[in-house]
């Protein structure tokens, strides 16, 4: 049950995701904004490994919360 391909391949991208944001090679925010794309995918196919209607409203919430969440600290950052 657990090691379909699109669960596999979601938690590699979770982790590796996960760490390209936490270390990315330029230290803006710019980079972290965009490197925070992939382990979203990645958790986008392990919730579809379990159900299509949860993994799309998840995919939904995480992008938006994120997002709101990366300007606001760019904003903050430039502005200061």
């Amino acid at each position: 049950m657990i090691s379909t391909p699109e669960f596999i391949a979601g938690m590699i991208l979770l982790v590796a995701g996960s760490v390209s944001v936490a270390y990315a090679r330029p230290k803006n925010y710019v980079t972290r904004l965009i490197n925070l794309e992939i382990p979203a995918w990645g958790l986008l196919l392990v919730m579809l490994h379990f159900n299509e209607s949860l993994a799309l409203f998840t995919f939904a919430a995480i992008s938006v919360l994120s997002t709101y969440i990366f300007v606001r600290t760019i904003q903050k950052r430039e502005g200061a």
